[in-house]
């Protein structure tokens, strides 16, 4: 879902029921691949570095070893002693102002914030390793040698929140549920499924139509409900995708102890969760209840913060963390503002061009629409010099494409040469800048030259094509804020090329409904990091996607080229493989000139009670909101636990 920040990291994730790479569920505008509520830890970033024969393990890894051997206590950046105990009250993570039900799964409606925590899956990522994954369902995971089928065990102690065990039936019907009901990027996730076979209640196999790397991993990270959600007293059911406020039964830490209808939802955690001693659960979820508040915009989000309403924000625009956390409760030492490292990559944030648009279909056209963005500007006189300029769909991470293409990466792009723009085997793409001695006037200049090579003149006050039609549209937008003041400043430097564009706000729930039917003209999107991009590819660039309302596929790229390279990236072998056909993929993509891209920060700007406290460690790789809810504690209660 778009962003509504000034810098990637920030939206709140779309409701997008498919998992991530990292399942992060930061509160930013993503179009992206987790579920409403972050049901899941990400196991779809790992792939299998797979021995000569079968094998049962606690833990995979997708290269050498995991970090934790099977006796492990507990992983290394939470703590295991945290009382459980207190009231965490959040704000809503996402631009929602309310919700209308409880299932994150489907596209229609807006799920409660926080939901995910009522969901378990077979594994979970650590956040500590590149990709290691760890049994929470399941207690064992043993992978074919030709990597073709995956088995994993049931841990006997699993159970749903409404004491049935958790058995190998539950786990088929929630991926036939999903797949058959849920949003439509669940079948590209798990397209390479052949089928899930039942082998005895308390063992699966998920049989797959190829030998990919990431495909248990995937399957690892599915979020498993029991099929009695949604059967009513009298025996009939709700259908799945019409599942409203019907109260979901899950396997998670947390259950709903009262919502409002819309605007708040407590969670109570559950006393008896099954998992709560198991080392991948052990110092997690130290909150006795966690709440959230959902309020109507930006302003009174923070003011409200700063009141004491609730207690703990990441924040995302660059002013309001140099300017608007202030105020007696931070002077007072009641309220600390801090930025914490990481080391997530950025993905791509941009304006997104929709090239089902004819306008937008022509290269030398994206390519100049580009060109009239000021970054240099944006980032003096709004964002306080914070951020650096995005270069890649992979920024900051080892995936992103840099310089001359190696020799690796040449031999896969020869053989498409032919559909290739040449450039494409010259240096990587790097952004236009007004920094001396470059100048927007110059970069408008380059852009006319493009535009006129497209066949667009200026003639009667407006850029017009050769039957005299302008060269307008719109970019469409839920919030406006800094964001907003940066399409400011774009527009105002496209009217120099005689391009009439107009920065639209609409109202969330209708924003949402127009992505999903591609009706729109560019929008700020955000792709989020995959640490080890695989799958969610297909649903984010494969031509299947462009043409499936729902789908992640906001450009409309419909490349075979791309499609050819994603199998690339799909069928490594091990991580030099997988880093070449990404550096590929990620040549083409950004010569293809589809986004205009943004800017990114490189830490997690956080402010919260001072009572609250977190690890000594650190993960690595994490998402701010998930972190905060799932490790921190608190240190001396100031809201009773009481409902």
């Amino acid at each position: 879902m778009p962003c509504r920040t000034d810098r990637p990291g920030a939206c709140a994730r779309r409701a997008r029921p498919v998992l991530s790479r990292r399942g992060r569920s930061a509160p930013v505008r993503v179009r992206a691949v987790l579920a409403k509520g972050a049901v899941l830890a990400g196991m779809a970033a790992a792939m299998l570095c797979m021995p000569a024969a079968s094998f049962a393990a606690h833990a995979i890894a997708q290269y050498g070893e995991p970090k934790y051997l099977a006796d492990f206590a507990h992983f290394d950046y939470v703590n295991p002693d945290a009382p459980k105990r207190g009231m965490l009250v959040l704000a809503n993570p996402n631009r929602l102002t309310s919700f209308d039900k409880f299932n994150p799964f489907t596209l229609r409606g807006n799920a409660a914030p926080g939901i995910g925590m009522l969901f378990d899956s077979l594994l979970v990522q650590s956040s500590d390793e590149l990709a290691s994954a760890y049994g929470l369902l399941a207690d064992d995971v043993s992978v074919a040698p030709d990597r073709r089928s995956a088995t994993f065990h049931l841990n006997p102690a699993a159970r749903f929140s409404n004491g049935d065990r958790v058995t190998a039936n539950d786990i088929k019907y929630s991926f036939d549920t999903l797949i058959e009901k849920g949003a439509p990027s669940y079948r590209f996730q798990y397209a390479q499924v052949a089928r899930v076979v039942v082998i005895d209640p308390a063992t699966v196999r998920f049989e797959f139509k190829t030998a990919d790397r990431e495909l248990p991993l995937l399957v690892g990270g599915l979020p498993v409900f029991s099929p009695k959600w949604g059967v009513r007293a009298d025996g009939t059911r709700v259908a799945f995708d019409a599942l409203g406020f019907e109260m979901p039964i899950g396997s998670g830490p947390y259950r709903v102890e009262s919502h409002d209808g819309g605007a708040t939802i407590t969670y109570r955690l559950d006393p008896n969760y099954w998992a709560r001693n198991l080392p991948t659960r052990r110092g997690m979820f130290n909150f006795a209840r966690i709440r959230y508040k959902l309020y109507g915009d930006d302003i009174a989000r923070l003011e409200a913060f700063k009141a004491g309403e609730y207690d703990a924000t990441v924040e995302y625009r660059a002013k309001s963390w140099a300017r608007g956390y202030t105020g007696p409760r931070f002077e007072s030492g009641q309220l600390v503002k801090r930025s914490f490292a990481n080391q997530n990559g950025a993905g791509m944030q941009g304006f997104f061009m929709n090239v089902r648009r004819p306008l937008f279909q022509d290269v030398r056209v994206r390519q100049a629409l580009g060109l009239a963005l000021d970054f240099e500007w944006l980032n003096r006189q709004l964002f306080y010099d914070q951020y650096t300029r995005i270069d890649s769909y992979f920024a900051n991470s080892p995936m992103a494409a840099k310089g001359m293409p190696d020799a690796a990466e040449r031999a896969l792009l020869e053989p498409l040469k032919g559909q290739l723009d040449p450039a494409v085997f010259g240096p990587m793409v790097t952004q236009p800048s007004t920094t001396p001695p470059g100048s927007l006037r110059a970069n408008l200049r380059a852009a006319r030259a493009l535009l006129a090579a497209a066949g667009w003149q200026y003639r009667n006050g407006a850029l017009r094509d050769a039957a005299g039609h302008p060269f307008e549209f719109e970019i469409l937008d839920d919030t406006g804020g800094a964001l907003g003041q940066a399409a400011a400043g774009y527009v105002r430097n496209l009217e120099k090329l005689g391009i009439q564009a107009r920065f639209r706000t609409i109202d969330y729930a209708l924003y949402r409904k127009r992505l999903d039917a591609f009706e729109f003209d560019m929008t700020t999107l955000r792709v989020p990091d995959a640490t080890l991009p695989g799958n969610e590819l297909t649903d984010r660039f494969g031509s299947g996607a462009a043409r499936t309302p729902g789908s992640d596929n906001m450009i409309g790229l419909a490349s075979p080229v791309v499609d050819a390279l994603i199998g690339k990236v799909l069928a490594a072998d091990d991580l030099d493989q997988l880093t070449t056909a990404v550096h590929a993929l990620d040549r083409v993509l950004m010569h293809g000139f589809y986004v205009i891209p943004h800017w990114l920060a490189t830490t997690h700007r956080m402010a919260y009670r001072s009572t609250l406290r977190y690890p000594a460690r650190l993960p690595l790789y994490y998402d701010a909101q998930g972190w905060l809810v799932q490790t921190w504690w608190d240190a001396a209660p100031v809201r009773g636990t009481a409902r």
